[in-house]
């Protein structure tokens, strides 16, 4: 009988790979997505098919495959003047502007990127991201090796509550928080009965107007231009109604719903991606400020998700005051990446680093 070869005399022979850049947006981005880290998976089509309708812009897909399966999925969309040769990933801030890879895939795919992209632009700005974006972070570190320039600025400090760690070092949420929780609730209660609501994936997109109107009545709608409010007609409203209209985004998102006599007065809107939870957003009518309803919301939706699995919140940037109180510790680092490609445009990297930073 003939003995198998030892496993160290096998050589192992390079993938098959192609790169190919389609017009418009892949349908390849689901199956990239699916294979995805399960923190990225929410990166499919329909998300930068949201971005798109929302804020403009027509998109390229630079797709690399290995024996013939789709590894990575990166959209791009042209920025500035056409003659400049500069790219972006579209995508909404919330939570980052990143794009799938396969957690299969290799460095191979990577510099099969590259140099496609050397090809089509003379940079690619990728972000705001994580620091340790699983995605970006390679690509970055793979494009440094392959001479090209990398320039990052540092946008802010995110935030990470570790629910499952905090309960199994006792308790969580404290006792005393639960006391004054409950206290306000009884002065709130004096307003109208209270009703507290967990929203789905059946919800949407439909729910989305009662988020809306409490964003109109918070201090977003009376203290800013609205812009930034996440779910009103002139904030970014479209991007998230979009998203709904793909029933696997719709099955991610969350929400907590607090009512008071009949009126909507505090929401929390999330979305749950395996044992993690992104917070995307929270707010609250101000009518109800003296007793805090946003918070009282919060940490029922907290309990409530810590009971349905989720072991871990990745709270973004911003409000670290009452994020802190919560037991959230920072986390990453979110920066924003520009590649600049070998040759003149890496050459100019310091000059275009002192302009991009000091945007």
């Amino acid at each position: 009988m003939t003995k198998p070869m030892p496993l160290d005399q096998f050589v192992r022979l390079p993938r098959l790979l192609r790169a190919e850049t389609v017009d418009g947006l892949a349908a390849a981005l689901d199956l990239v997505a699916d294979a995805a880290v399960p923190t990225h998976r929410f990166l499919r089509h329909q998300w930068f098919a949201g971005a798109l309708r929302a804020y403009g812009g027509e998109a390229r897909t630079l797709l690399v495959s290995a024996e013939d399966v789709p590894a990575l999925a990166l959209p791009i969309v042209a920025v500035g003047p056409a003659w400049l040769r500069v790219a972006a990933v579209p995508g909404c801030y919330w939570p980052f502007r990143s794009f799938p890879v396969a957690e299969s895939a290799g460095f191979e795919v990577l510099d099969a990127a590259l140099a496609a992209l050397a090809r089509q632009v003379n940079a690619l700005r990728i972000g705001p991201v994580y620091q340790d974006d699983p995605a970006a972070a390679p690509l970055v570190e793979a494009a440094r090796a392959r001479g090209w320039a990398v320039v990052e600025r540092t946008i802010a400090q995110s935030f990470l509550l570790d629910m499952t760690g905090l309960r199994a070092a006792g308790d969580w949420p404290r006792n005393s928080t639960l006391r004054k929780n409950r206290n306000h609730e009884k002065h709130l209660a004096a307003h109208g009965a209270l009703d507290w609501r967990f929203l789905s994936a059946a919800d949407w997109p439909a729910a989305f107007d009662t988020l809306a109107a409490i964003e109109r009545a918070s201090w977003i709608g009376a203290r800013t231009d609205g812009r930034d409010a996440k779910f009103t007609d002139d904030g970014h409203g479209a991007f998230w109604r979009a998203l709904a209209e793909d029933e696997a985004l719709a099955a991610m998102m969350r929400g907590a719903l607090l009512s008071v006599d009949g009126r909507p007065a505090a929401f929390s809107f999330d979305l749950d991606i395996g044992g993690l939870r992104y917070a995307i957003a929270n707010s609250y009518d101000p009518a109800y400020a003296k007793h805090s309803p946003g918070k009282l919301l919060y940490y029922r939706n907290l309990v409530h998700a810590l009971a349905s699995g989720t072991r871990k919140v990745d709270w973004g940037a911003g409000d670290s005051g009452y994020k802190g109180v919560i037991g959230a510790t920072p986390g990453p680092m979110i920066r924003d990446w520009l590649l600049l490609r070998p040759g003149l445009p890496a050459a100019l990297a310091p000059l275009v680093g002192l302009a991009w930073r000091g945007r």
